[in-house]
């Protein structure tokens, strides 16, 4: 791929999935990382330093405003090639699991950072630059090499495999995101957009926690090489880090 925008970048996944990036023969061009507070973001930066190819960019995801300006950033840097990845990376996770402890913030806010978010950045920010590169690089079919959306769901967001209940903020969140990944791969047929939800597996994050059994930087290296593979056959679909198709 040419050029990819992550978001979420600042820590956990994100990161995990820029050194990833950095560490294959042949690096995208460019690679966007977004994170809230570049200042906080210290190994992020660390490896910008190292990768003339990371293009930090600071924006509050929520602030729908600010997209424009995301815009530009990438269309100074990349010209006329538009953006082949948008990879929507961000989320977060609440602690309450039964339904005596959900609350109405916990549920709107994991809703709109999990859901919203990702499919107001693909519509606003994004789906102009993505159609630019599917254009551009017409001679590729399906894949991240033409142009393709992937949103980090989870196995949690999975309602036929659901057989321990509470998490609603969450699963319901990631449900929801991958109804709207469906839906996307069908709007952006024509334009041979790929789009596919991903299961990062249980990695150990500030998010997955300590009792997590996968490591970050192994996990996130098999998903990458799992998300070059993908093709035709896996737009609109729902599939773990290491390629196996998951059940929605």
């Amino acid at each position: 791929m040419n050029s990819i925008l992550i978001t979420g970048c600042n820590r956990g996944l994100g990161l995990g999935i820029v050194k990833a990036l950095t560490r294959l023969p042949k690096p995208p061009q460019y690679l966007f990382a977004t994170c809230r507070n570049k200042d906080q973001a210290k190994e992020l930066q660390d490896l910008a330093a190292q990768n003339s190819n990371i293009h930090i960019l600071e924006i509050d995801l929520r602030n729908y405003d600010a997209y424009e300006n995301l815009i530009k950033q990438i269309e100074e840097i990349t010209e006329n090639n538009g953006l082949n990845v948008l990879f929507n990376n961000a989320g977060i996770a609440p602690k309450s699991t039964k339904i005596t402890a959900t609350k109405k913030d916990d549920l709107m806010n994991t809703l709109e950072t999990n859901t919203v978010v990702p499919i107001m950045l693909t519509k606003v920010a994004c789906l102009p630059l993505l159609k630019k590169a599917a254009t551009v690089q017409s001679n590729f079919d399906f894949g991240v090499q033409r142009a393709a959306i992937l949103n980090m769901s989870s196995i949690l967001g999975s309602i036929e495999a659901n057989a321990d209940g509470g998490l609603y903020a969450y699963r319901t969140s990631k449900a929801a995101l991958n109804a709207a990944t469906k839906s996307l791969s069908i709007d952006l047929l024509a334009d041979k957009i790929l789009c596919v939800a991903l299961h990062p597996g249980w990695v150990r994050t500030d998010l997955g926690g300590s009792r997590a059994p996968l490591e970050v930087d192994e996990t996130m290296t098999k998903l990458v090489d799992t998300v070059l593979q993908l093709n035709a056959t896996h737009n609109g679909g729902f599939y773990q880090y290491d390629g196996e198709k998951l059940p929605w």
